[in-house]
């Protein structure tokens, strides 16, 4: 049966296909091969898939976090330190307005076309406004801030779109004993991310630390001292482009997910050569050869009547999440993810009181200012956001995703609670344990999980979709934290003559009930921990999987039976 072997293969990458070279029947290969995908044990591709998935994470996270450091340099150049509220916001929110718009359109994009044609078409986007951003220049012609607006939100919609690709991507290639960990290492990445902007912060901080330490104000920063901030933040935005970079050819050779050949594009035929290629090592389709050697799946389908899932459609779209049994959840997922961005995004809000406590109060000296800033970031993120992260992919297989969230939400909802209302009792050392802890339940709870379950417990025509109206629902919330809830800390502060963020346990108490509200919906959600993707469709879907029906129906042939 030398004929359906095909190339490639060696001891890190293993050619599963060759491993069925005796079995002429399609759909028993196509079984065969999910089971093996299903099964294997942890190896070097799926290090690698972690790699190739995670970079765009890093990137994400790396351009979000880099352009609040970035303002802070900006505000020196064009505004004499002192940028307006209402720009500054603009600013930040501009990148969660193209974020959502990306996660919904990708996401629907990639069920329509297929995940090969669009993965890393939003690596290319956010490469390229990345790059365009660091040549922005003043302009009596033109807005400075709208023009870097309008790039934000460019480079938002090839972060949004990272979203539903990448976990749906994973989900599909991942072993299913580890698919939470590995999907988890993913969205870990973030943390990295976060770290790595700080860290290129400091350096070109230090770096110019000659030129910038003499100005003891911000009046103090002219010639050399403005010329070198602009530059900084140049350099620290445009480095965000140089992960994804690394990443982008193999993104751009990645082969077509076989369960969207076999359950979408119903071309089982090449699937099976594809998934091969994947877990062997390889890039890119198969060759035509390959597919004619398995030219025998048309005729097996129509012969044995073994009938796969409904055709992807608006109609059936609308039809399938108008049963309660599936919008609910599709509303968990949603509703889950907005109230944990709204926390999780409004959190930083309290950023600059947290550095005042750990000893990085601001300075009027502008080196001492912008690395204070940077290095307290640093801080805060070692010590609360990369533990949680790795916390969750260490136990998201063997507790569950249902217990991590439910439970995150359960203890923010109280963490919250003791900030908001017991703000003015709690000793600065007290706040800061608080804020670490807040920062290590979200990643330890809601914030990885919410992720993870949208790439898992939907079917394979709907799942990056309805990954993708999760993922925008969260930022919608991450949209209402930055511009609604964070203008409530000053309420009033003004007119009553008290100190600025005189309403900030307010919030506090305003973040709490979020989390409660997020603690219910996280009920509707399913548990997807141990079980393959098509054992989930069947199970919350109602969808049988073709190749064990095709299975059943010649059983029951070679016993003279049939099976029902």
């Amino acid at each position: 049966m030398s004929e359906y072997k095909t190339s490639g293969g060696n001891a890190a990458f293993h050619n599963y296909i060759n491993d069925f070279a005796h079995v002429t029947d399609p759909l028993e290969r196509r079984r065969l091969a999910l089971e093996k995908i299903d099964n294997a044990s942890f190896g070097w591709y799926h290090v690698r898939a972690v790699m190739v998935a995670g970079v765009g994470f890093l990137t994400d996270a790396y351009d979000i976090f880099a352009i609040n450091l970035a303002i802070s340099m900006l505000a020196y150049v064009y505004w004499g330190n002192d940028m307006p509220t209402s720009t500054n916001t603009l600013l930040k929110v501009s990148t969660s307005v193209g974020t959502v718009i990306g996660q919904f359109g990708f996401g629907l994009l990639a069920d329509l076309f297929g995940r090969k044609k669009i993965y890393g078409t939003e690596l290319i986007i956010m490469i390229s406004a990345t790059v365009l951003q660091c040549t922005l220049g003043e302009s009596k012609a033109i807005s400075f801030p709208a023009i870097l607006t309008f790039y934000r939100i460019i480079q938002g919609i090839g972060i949004g779109g990272d979203y539903p690709l990448s976990s749906i991507i994973t989900s599909e290639f991942a072993t299913t004993k580890w698919r939470g960990a590995i999907m988890g290492a993913v969205f870990a990445n973030q943390g990295w991310g976060q770290l790595l902007a700080g860290i290129v912060a400091i350096i070109c901080v230090a770096g110019y630390k000659d030129v910038l330490i003499v100005a003891n104000t911000s009046a103090e920063c002219t010639g050399d001292c403005i010329r070198a901030c602009d530059q900084m933040w140049r350099i620290v935005v445009g480095f965000g482009c140089v992960p994804g970079l690394i990443a982008l050819y193999f993104r751009l050779t990645i082969p077509e997910s076989p369960r969207y050949t076999f359950d979408v594009s119903r071309e089982i035929e090449k699937a099976t050569a594809d998934t091969a290629k994947f877990t062997s090592g390889m890039h890119g389709d198969a060759e035509a050869g390959q597919i004619e050697v398995l030219k025998e799946t048309e005729q097996a389908l129509s012969e044995n009547e073994v009938a796969g899932p409904p055709k992807a459609s608006a109609r059936d779209f609308f039809v399938h999440f108008g049963k309660w049994r599936h919008m609910k959840i599709l509303i968990g997922t949603a509703g889950s993810w907005f109230m944990l961005d709204v926390a999780y995004y409004g959190l930083g809000l309290n950023t600059a009181s947290i550095l005042t406590t750990i000893g990085f109060a601001s300075s009027k000296n502008v080196y001492h200012s912008l690395y204070n800033q940077a290095a307290g970031n640093l801080i805060l993120i070692c010590a609360g956001s990369i533990p949680g992260y790795w916390f969750t992919v260490a136990t998201v297989d063997t507790v569950g995703r249902k217990p991590i969230q439910i439970g995150g939400f359960l203890i923010l909802t109280a963490i919250f609670c003791i900030i908001g209302f017991a703000y003015h009792k709690l000793h600065d050392h007290g706040l800061l344990a608080l804020y670490i802890l807040a920062q290590f339940f979200q990643n330890f709870g809601p914030n990885t999980t919410t992720f993870i379950v949208p790439g898992e417990c939907y079917p394979t025509r709907y799942r990056s979709t309805a990954h993708g109206i999760s993922a925008a629902a969260g930022k919608v919330g991450a949209i209402v934290a930055q511009t609604c809830i964070g203008t409530l800390q000053d309420h009033n502060c003004a007119r009553d003559g008290k100190k600025k963020n005189c309403w900030l346990p307010h919030v506090m108490e305003i973040f709490a009930l979020f989390m409660l509200v997020g603690f219910f919906t996280s009920l509707l959600i399913p548990e997807t921990k141990r079980k393959t993707l098509e054992e989930l469709s069947e199970e919350l879907h109602g969808e049988v999987d073709v190749s064990k029906q095709h299975l059943r129906v010649n059983s029951s042939d070679e016993d003279g039976e049939k099976i029902v």
